[in-house]
């Protein structure tokens, strides 16, 4: 090793980036932990909070089901530094990867930081880094309109996401997306069994498929859902007119006991067949961990907590510092696997 060259370290602490994260653990005190390795054993079924629902295995299991994928060194094939640039959904993106929708800041993550300013700065920090963030929703109001300013600042370039509420409140909320300049919106429909929602006196109703299909017919946007954890689902999915899916246990906070995504994800993009984009979340934290969801499938991923943790790091440039960091190793992974482009990464690179 060249000890006169700077490590991406030594850069990140000259550019005044703490690496040791001690911003973030004084402002998430009580909330998070700020472990070394963020795999929900140490917040074991703290919600509120930022743990997984119950055991924590939901948690866990997206962590382990990424863990035990292996990928294949392939290192004399690439001859050029591999492009990461995709478009999803019409949107064109620096890298394969968006900003999670995760919300309820003073409930889930911090008092010290408002709902606004968190969703400014994931925005922000995801816009300058070439790629999309997307914002959450709660009970309370100003929940969802920190987001949408936080979208209307970045010019419309984020994806909100709305819990399916009944007829009444989701239009409601849709009419005000509609002022944000947006083309895409967000379902999470796994919400329906989220305590917190219950918790805060949110009430979502369950609806038939006839009615699903109606509720997204009705919304004048491109429909993401997301919480599709099979394939019997993701076809459903898209039979009711969704354009992409979520493959997503909702980070482990809604049902304890579940699979991993990364387990589920294959059998999920062998059903849709290419229909809709597929996209994942869960448990990833490095860019090998994005080479591994795009090799099982994935058209994209969302960060979460990782992405959140960074944020109230620094406030004002750990989205994107992040954002470039799991770039870098993206690219660096490609090299070593012998994909010079994306559309060269397949389930050929992988083995467990």
């Amino acid at each position: 090793m060249d000890r006169s060259q700077p490590t991406f370290l030594m850069l990140l602490k000259e550019r005044g980036v703490s690496v040791e994260m001690e911003q973030a653990k004084k402002l998430m005190k009580g909330f998070c932990r700020v472990c070394p390795v963020c795999d929900g054993r140490a917040c074991v079924g703290e919600i509120p909070g930022m743990g997984g629902v119950g055991t924590g295995s939901s948690f866990t299991a997206n962590m382990e089901a990424l863990a035990a994928i292996k990928l294949k060194m392939k290192v004399l094939t690439c001859s050029t530094i591999p492009s990461v640039h995709t478009t999803v959904l019409g949107k064109e993106l620096a890298m394969p990867v968006l900003g999670a929708p995760l919300a309820g800041v003073p409930i889930n993550m911090s008092k010290e930081i408002s709902e606004e300013q968190y969703a400014m700065a994931v925005l922000q920090g995801c816009h300058r880094a070439g790629t999309i963030g997307c914002t959450g929703d709660g009970p309370q109001d100003y929940v969802y309109q920190a987001g949408f300013k936080a979208i209307k600042s970045v010019g419309g370039n984020g994806i909100p996401f709305i819990k399916p509420w009944e007829d009444k409140v989701l239009f409601k909320k849709v009419a005000e997306a509609a002022e944000c300049n947006i083309d895409t919106l967000g379902i999470d429909i796994d919400s329906v069994g989220l305590c917190n929602v219950k918790i805060m006196g949110g009430s979502i109703p369950l609806r038939t498929r006839k009615q699903l299909a109606e509720m997204i017919e009705k919304i004048p946007f491109q429909v993401i859902l997301k919480g599709i954890m099979g394939p019997e689902e993701a076809r459903i999915a898209v039979d009711l007119g969704a354009a992409a899916i979520v493959v997503s246990n909702h980070g482990g906070r809604i049902l304890d006991y579940t699979q991993g995504t990364a387990e589920v994800l294959p059998d999920i993009v062998a059903a849709v067949n290419g229909a809709i984009p597929v996209l994942a979340d869960g448990g990833i934290r490095s860019g090998a961990d994005v080479l591994k969801m795009l090799a099982l499938g994935a058209s994209a991923v969302l960060l979460g907590r990782p992405l959140a943790i960074s944020v109230f790091n620094d406030l004002d440039h750990g989205a994107e510092t992040y954002l470039h960091r799991i770039k870098n190793e993206l690219i660096q992974a490609m090299v070593l696997t012998g994909c010079e482009k994306l559309s060269d990464i397949s389930s050929a690179i992988i083995t467990d």
